[in-house]
């Protein structure tokens, strides 16, 4: 018996396209590519702002595809492109503040082995067996925002600070639960979700060879790309 698969969900659609086109700026931006250097400058411009507020980025924040009817797919309506819309362009200007000046990569995909999700990243910052409180807080008022645009903003902070300490992110994750943020009871999903990813990352053993105790192989010190 042949088993027919689940048409693809708007979320997982919008992570898909989120992830494909980061991943084309961001090698192009660690290789020097003039046009993408030019893009992630623009990008960054929007992090913590609503979409309409930058007209300039909608030649880059492109949710074209997501117009595009895949065989057995229903089309999108309106109030789902409008979400989908708004995820990728906070997804995308957030990454793009992310990666500023880091010579490695700040979107990593997410996989049970190497989370990679707010909350494991969060998690992170964090001493190895203690938990710092401001941080945690800020993950918690995050997880508290009114709207997309003022969980954008508290984002934009936490990101600031993941930045600072080559700590990379799946933004195309990311961008999923902030479609699934803008939709009624969303919000609750989200927080668990990302409870659950603060809870899933484990500091890794001493290693054994090569590495200082307590040394993170999941983490990149590549030093700043901007730096002389």
């Amino acid at each position: 018996m042949t088993t027919v698969p689940a048409p693809p969900t708007v979320r997982s659609r919008v992570a898909d396209l989120a992830a494909a086109q980061i991943v084309g700026w961001q090698e192009g931006y660690l290789k020097d590519r003039p046009r993408d250097v030019a893009a992630l400058a623009r990008l960054r411009r929007g992090a913590g702002r609503e979409p309409s507020a930058l007209p300039d980025l909608w030649t880059l924040v492109d949710a074209g595809p997501l117009h595009v009817r895949p065989e057995g797919v229903r089309p999108l309506t309106e109030a789902e492109l409008v979400r989908a819309e708004n995820a990728l362009h906070a997804a995308l200007t957030l990454w793009a503040l992310h990666q500023q000046s880091r010579g490695a990569r700040m979107h990593r995909p997410h996989t049970p082995q190497r989370p990679a999700g707010l909350g494991a990243a969060v998690r992170r910052l964090m001493p190895p067996n203690g938990i710092d409180e401001p941080v945690r807080k800020r993950l918690v008022r995050a997880g508290t925002a009114a709207d997309l645009t003022s969980l954008s903003q508290r984002l934009r902070d936490l990101v600031g600070l993941l930045r600072r300490q080559d700590i990379p992110l799946d933004y195309g994750l990311l961008a999923g639960q902030l479609y699934t943020w803008q939709v009624p009871g969303g919000g609750d999903i989200v927080r668990r979700e990302w409870g659950r990813s603060f809870h899933s990352w484990q500091q890794p053993a001493e290693q054994t060879s090569g590495g200082s105790a307590g040394t993170d192989p999941a983490r990149t010190l590549d030093s700043d790309k901007d730096a002389p």
